[in-house]
């Protein structure tokens, strides 16, 4: 590959060339519906001259029309679909950073109104998600919005299911924090499996219309025990800048899709360099057929489909793109 610097700092790296971020905004629009990874080299303090600068990988996640769907299916109140909104753009930027063949999944399950969360995500970047909510719960609370009396006590729980290709990992933690963000960044804490700051934004615009984002960047944790090196010293003073960096990004910024993936990057980043890669559509991706839940209703007993049977029919609905099927509920009848 060939590279070659821009003139605003900031490279973006496409199949076998680097061009400027005015260009690439021409060429394949704003990068929207999409992950965008991204390569931070930040600078560490004076104090580590022989060391130019050092490499932290991170996502941008961008969902527009896909979130505003899978919003669009149901009839969530407002609070909880922000959540949801932002429950998926994260889920897209984790599961975006590993390498898996299957599904990655991010759920909450609390005691509160609302039960469970769930955003599922393929390796081909197919998303889906839903919440099961009581409606009666969240009448209770009148009105309010908060994230803890939303979830209640309960956990968060990441999973990665490969099917029979890997075993089936999982990391579970205890929900704490006042909002998804502090929630995720208390589970990469307690993992110890790599540093992580991240920024998550979700809104419903004037038209009615949902977006949503996040910002993931990441780092190796230092090792446990014993002095620090000079090269993790270095990492540490340049984790720091970078930091401080990601704070400065504002929901308003994260959510202004005018501006291309690169030039968002450029403005966050430009005291260092950024280098910007090729983005990734996502795509909604329910996973339900008519096949796969006749195969539900035939495997039921005489008994379990008499009592599934309304005027004559069982109705099954799927929770994730909330389409409906019905079937005979004739126990004698074929499905």
């Amino acid at each position: 590959m060939r590279k070659k610097e821009s003139c605003l700092g900031v490279w973006v790296l496409m199949s076998n060339h680097f061009i400027s971020p005015h260009i690439i905004a021409k060429q394949q629009g704003p990068d929207i519906d999409a992950v965008v990874p991204f390569v931070v080299q930040a600078k560490p303090d004076d104090s580590h001259k022989e060391i130019d600068h050092i490499d932290f990988r991170g996502r941008l996640v961008r969902l527009d029309a896909v979130v505003d769907e899978i919003l669009s299916r149901h009839n969530y109140p407002e609070p909880v679909a922000q959540v949801l909104a932002e429950l998926l753009a994260m889920a897209m930027a984790m599961a975006s950073a590993l390498k898996y063949e299957g599904s990655f999944s991010l759920q909450i399950r609390g005691d509160g109104p609302v039960s469970l969360m769930l955003a599922d995500v393929t390796n081909e970047g197919a998303v889906r998600g839903y919440a099961e909510v009581s409606a009666s719960r969240l009448a209770e609370l009148g009105g309010a919005t908060d994230f803890k009396q939303i979830f209640g006590e309960g956990y968060l729980a990441f999973t990665v299911d490969q099917g029979d290709h890997a075993q089936l990992y999982q990391g579970i933690v205890e929900l704490k924090g006042d909002d998804l963000t502090a929630g995720i960044t208390h589970y990469f804490r307690q993992s110890e499996q790599f540093d992580a700051a991240l920024k998550i934004a979700a809104k419903r615009g004037e038209t009615g219309k949902w977006r949503a984002a996040a910002a993931m960047l990441q780092r190796l944790p230092e090792h446990q025990g014993g002095d620090l090196s000079e090269d993790e010293m270095a990492s540490r003073e340049a984790w720091r800048h970078a930091m401080v960096l990601m704070a400065t990004l504002s929901k308003a910024e994260l959510l202004n899709f005018n501006l291309t993936a690169p030039e968002l990057l450029f403005r966050l980043f430009h005291e260092d360099g950024v280098r910007v890669h090729e983005s990734r559509p996502v795509s909604i991706g329910c996973r339900c057929s008519p096949e796969k839940v006749e195969k539900i209703v035939s495997a039921l007993t005489p008994e379990q489909r008499k009592d599934m049977t309304v005027d004559g029919e069982i109705t099954m609905t799927c929770q994730f793109c909330n389409k409906t099927f019905h079937f005979d509920g004739n126990p004698s009848a074929e499905t």
